[in-house]
């Protein structure tokens, strides 16, 4: 979850550095620090909390150099401090390392050192690579020293390490933890994210489990796991550094908000096909998957969070339309049951940034015991899209803020052609049907750009709760996980508590919370549970709850029973959830901002989660 970044350079690197550890903060920010060779002498700087604290202390110090890494920090083993801050060295301090990770068996490491005389100064367990690396290279060079080095390590990790007796050069490796290297000219990068190098490059190497890379200004060498040389895959982004700014908003989560509506067309169109006339539904990055679907009897979705939500409305629209059984795992939790897999059994995982441990750790799984894998991922070359059977990429283009907002959208429009597909493999789908359908999303662009250009009720709403200390989330079918994740948002970034629920479940136990100062959130949209979401709106009326609706805008029978309503467009019931999450998006952000808190980056949390 950490963001790392490296470079190797003929020109002054620490502001390189420091403007990549900006475009990684989202990935931690509990402390942050940097280390250059200059002159021969390895400078190092760490400082506990945000960037702008070490860009103070660097800029103070005038420190500069033409080799340099520098690393954010989400805090796994050791509290937020200065002293827990990477880079670490070793005891010499000829080396700094810095990490992405957990190094599973640090205390059998640390141990095993400390009986030779090495001496520790933090409580991290990254700390403990450095002292291997010196181990080793009283015997081997800096790269072999790596090599030797991670043998030892046993957990995930992304180490880079420099050496200030070799200037111009840094040593890199992964196992599941995301690396990738960035190609310039006279100077090569290293980075847990592509949007740190969107600035210098968009040509990259995406490292794979177990690689090792050199780097020196002019080269770029990759080492499999048995220390082969591997040619250079190179990949150009799609992405460019404008994408990954702010663009005059305040914050990256609302910008992300309002981009919905040019990212979910533009999803859709990358999955239609209107070669012959009349769109149709394709999955061009898993064409080799295609003809086996017609064959799929089961269906296990696994995902974290929002990604977790996506995939039960996925669940919906599937059993649905294709008639096939769907369940939905926690990722964190699929790997360790002993779940049913069968030779026709497809494992669907969701992820936006294609590198979450668990998501990962499930799919391999999977796949060990048989089971097919498409994945639906926002990021071209991760780890999950290298390691699943076919692909369905969406294109929210980067995403900054950590609570996810453009990724859920557009996962939803993967889902809603993965399951159109499915239902055609199975003879389920006419043309006259699938070309109706192609048009309904279609509409979405207009529907969601008409959404958003209703953000007054919202703003009113959130200046009228955003006090409150509870809050309850409520819907029915396919919108029940839009309450979910309208809840999750609020609580991700206003740390308020907020539950999300069944609006049938709520006489089972959540009515006892219910009073006046407890606001409840209904998803009361068209369909065809409609009247049954009015008379569990009336149950939340008689016990002295405020209901917050969102719902048609001309609906006479929820605005006679809510207090305030956040109108919506009509559109399809089962593409209904794309629509009503917008506004639960935005009252998170206007609550959250009303409350002053960090919207971008809220607390303990980080956006790439590449731990257990």
């Amino acid at each position: 979850m950490c963001g790392i970044i490296g470079c190797a350079a003929r020109r002054d690197v620490a502001d390189l550095i420091l403007g990549g550890l900006r475009q990684l903060e989202y990935r931690g920010y509990d402390s942050a620090g940097l280390a250059v060779i200059r002159d021969g002498s390895l400078v190092v700087v760490r400082r506990e909390g945000r960037i702008d604290n070490l860009a103070g202390q660097v800029k103070a110090s005038g420190v500069d150099g033409h080799t340099g890494i520098g690393h954010t920090r989400w805090a796994t083993h050791g509290a937020p401090s200065e002293k827990n801050a990477h880079p670490h060295s070793d005891g010499s301090g000829n080396l700094a390392v810095i990490h992405n990770g957990i190094i599973e068996n640090h205390e059998v490491l640390r141990e095993r050192l400390k009986a030779k005389g090495h001496v520790f100064h933090s409580e991290t367990d990254s700390e403990v690579f450095p002292h291997l690396v010196q181990e080793h290279q009283k015997t081997h060079d800096l790269l072999d020293a790596v090599r030797l080095a991670i043998q030892e390590v046993r957990g995930t990790y992304a180490f880079v390490v420099i050496d200030r007796t070799q200037p111009g050069r840094i040593v890199g490796a992964r196992r599941d933890s995301p690396l990738v290297v960035g190609l310039g000219k006279g100077e090569n990068y290293l980075a847990s994210d592509v949007s740190a190098l969107l600035a210098l490059t968009r040509d990259v190497v995406y490292l794979a489990n177990g690689d090792v890379v050199e780097l020196t200004p002019d080269r770029v060498r990759v080492l499999d796991e048995n220390g082969a040389d591997k040619p250079l895959q190179i990949s150009r982004v799609e992405w460019d550094a404008e994408a990954a700014a702010k663009g005059g908003y305040r914050h990256y989560m609302l910008k992300e908000i309002d981009e919905q509506p040019a990212v979910v067309a533009k999803t859709l169109q990358r999955h239609l096909d209107e070669s012959s006339g009349k769109a149709r539904f394709v999955l061009p990055d898993a064409a080799a998957l295609e003809p086996w679907l017609a064959n799929v009897d089961r269906i296990s979705i696994t995902a974290c969070g929002t990604s977790w939500h996506a995939g039960l409305v996925g669940k919906f629209l599937i059993e649905k339309r294709a008639g096939i059984p769907v369940d939905v795992d926690y990722a964190s939790e699929f790997r360790y049951r002993d779940a049913v897999l069968s030779k026709n059994h497809l494992v669907l995982a969701i992820s936006q940034s294609g590198e979450t441990l668990d998501t990962l750790a499930a799919i391999r799984e999977a796949r060990a015991r048989g089971a097919k894998v498409l994945s639906i991922v926002n990021v071209q070359g991760s780890s999950l899209v290298r390691d699943s059977d076919g692909v369905v990429l969406t294109d929210a283009g980067p995403e900054i803020g950590v609570a996810s907002t453009k990724a859920f959208t557009t996962q939803l429009v993967a889902l809603q052609v993965l399951s159109w597909v499915l239902a055609r493999a199975r003879g389920r789908l006419d043309r006259e049907r699938e070309a109706k359908a192609v048009e309904d999303l279609r509409v979405l662009r207009f529907k969601l750009e008409e959404c958003l250009s209703r953000g007054e009720e919202v703003a009113k709403a959130a200046e009228l709760f955003a006090r409150a200390q509870d809050f309850l989330f409520l819907g029915r079918g396919v919108n029940y996980p839009v309450a979910l994740e309208g809840a999750l948002k609020l609580k991700e970034i206003s740390y308020i508590h907020a539950e999300g629920y069944p609006a049938g479940e709520m006489k089972h136990g959540p009515i006892a919370l219910i009073d006046a100062n407890m606001p409840v959130v209904v998803v009361a949209t068209p369909g065809r549970v409609h009247e049954k979401v009015l008379s569990n709106m009336q149950e939340v009326k008689a016990r002295g709850g405020r209901i917050v609706a969102v719902a048609a805008a001309d609906d006479a029978a929820v605005r006679k029973i809510a207090d305030f309503v956040l109108p919506v467009p009509v559109v399809d019931e089962d593409l209904s959830p794309i629509v009503n999450v917008v506004p639960l998006q935005r009252l998170a952000y206007w609550v959250a901002d009303l409350r002053g808190c960090d919207i971008d980056k809220p607390r303990n949390l980080a956006k790439s989660v590449t731990v257990e």
